[in-house]
């Protein structure tokens, strides 16, 4: 999570445009593993907005992959140590992609927020 105390809102809503915008990038090229053919796969839709209390981000490629993500801005109360809130960005979202070996198109939705990163997804095995 990304805790802010001391930036103004102004100064906190474009670091967080920047860093969303970043993010959803590395997100996107890190979701699905590279295909091992000579295909090229190009972007047949982007799209992304990003306001004063969340963004939305999603892409499609032409081989099969999607990617969507969106995040709300999210106010948490100080606690007895730091009587100050806290804002930080809770993100839900999935992405796709068709495993060219087998054939089978793979999903993983997940959300991130104060409990971590929580994937889920029918192949993915949980202990």
């Amino acid at each position: 999570m990304i805790f802010t105390k001391s930036c103004t809102f102004k100064e906190t809503s474009s670091k967080m445009k920047y860093l969303i915008v970043l993010a959803a990038f590395c997100a996107l090229a890190l979701a699905a593993p590279a295909p091992d053919h000579d295909e090229h796969a190009e972007i047949v839709k982007l799209d992304s907005s990003v306001d004063h209390d969340g963004y939305h981000f999603e892409a499609e490629t032409s081989d099969g992959t999607s990617f969507h993500e969106e995040g709300k801005l999210k106010e948490f109360p100080g606690d007895e140590h730091d009587h100050e809130s806290h804002h930080a960005i809770i993100v839900h979202g999935s992405y796709s992609w068709k495993d060219h070996h087998d054939g089978k198109t793979y999903t993983v939705e997940y959300v991130a927020d104060e409990k971590g990163f929580q994937p889920k997804g029918e192949h993915i095995k949980l202990n």
